[in-house]
């Protein structure tokens, strides 16, 4: 593994497995009567989350206490930097008491990259403003894996707001170095700029027609429409968006009947999906959960619990 988890750039083909076999591992921990690992004992991981969160940052802290390690959580509104602290004044006081491990969300893009440079402690992307969600883009592949078997040739379509969608970028790295064949689709207002060339660059396919792509897909990500990114008209009304790029009741009944339906929450239901899709069989939302705090157990395992690590 690389020292740090920034971006899914850190990662080949061979080391995103290597994850994923050990959050195997991890995930039959779930399962105990008494669910701790210490593997980590004796290591301190600081959650910093400069943004709200729900699943990311509860998962990454089951994830530290399950491996046994000691687990703090700190948050903008309870921190020094609601009172103005710069955010390098922020890391390097919590690194000078001697942590392992930094998580950190922030809603500036590179905010993780520039952390790492400036601390001797492991640091782990958990959401850098439109950049990256590397570990979101792991759980994600992981889940499709259990549910597809090999990725190779998959089609996955992933859909809705992308133009402010981090986990969108790491998503689309992941599945093609994994083999998938994944088109993304949006209204034009909500593709991001430069999409084409990227596309062309990265291997994937851009596509407007919901309807069109459906019907092919293995795999649906559906992304939640983040109006608090938003200032502006993105789209004339929240039905005009459904109508267009929900996955609403009909729609689901385009999809194959075993194609998991996936969304990194937290979903906007009625908007860009329907309670019948979010609830489906099919779905893999719940599961998605279940493994964000499998992959986070073998993230800090292979990146805290190695013998270089300071």
């Amino acid at each position: 593994m690389t020292r740090h988890l920034l971006s899914i750039d850190d990662l080949s083909v061979e080391q995103i497995q290597e994850i994923f076999e050990t959050a195997a591992e991890m995930h039959d921990v779930q399962r105990r009567e008494v669910k701790k690992l210490p593997a980590l004992r004796g290591r301190t991981v600081i959650n910093m989350f400069f943004e709200d969160s729900t699943r990311t940052r509860s998962s990454f802290e089951i994830a530290g206490k399950w491996l046994s390690a000691d687990v703090i959580n700190i948050s903008a509104k309870g921190s020094s930097a609601s009172k103005g602290e710069s955010l390098r004044d922020t890391v390097l006081t919590v690194c000078a008491m001697g942590v392992d491990g930094l998580v950190i969300r922030h809603p500036a893009s590179g905010a993780a990259q520039q952390v790492s440079e400036w601390v001797d402690a492991v640091v782990v992307n958990a959401g850098d403003g439109m950049h990256e969600h590397p570990t979101q883009a792991l759980l994600d592949a992981y889940t499709l894996e259990r549910r597809l078997g090999s990725l190779e040739g998959r089609q996955v379509a992933i859909v809705g707001d992308l133009t402010h969608s981090r986990v969108f970028r790491s998503g689309v790295k992941c599945l093609t170095k994994l083999g998938a064949e994944v088109t993304v689709v949006a209204p034009p207002t909500l593709m991001p700029s430069g999409i084409d060339e990227w596309s062309r660059t990265a291997g994937f396919e851009v596509n407007y027609d919901l309807d069109e792509v459906l019907p092919k897909a293995d795999a649906v990500m559906m992304l939640r429409v983040q109006k608090e990114r938003m200032s502006g008209g993105y789209f004339p009304s929240p039905r005009e968006y459904t109508v267009g790029y929900g996955l609403t009741r009909e729609r689901l009944a385009q999809l194959k009947p075993d194609a998991p339906i996936c969304h990194p929450g937290p979903m906007n239901r009625g908007l860009e999906i329907a309670a019948d899709a979010a609830d489906a069989a099919q779905s893999a939302v719940l599961e998605q959960v279940s493994a964000g705090v499998a992959i986070r157990m073998s993230v800090l395992y292979h990146l805290l619990a190695g013998e270089e690590t300071p």
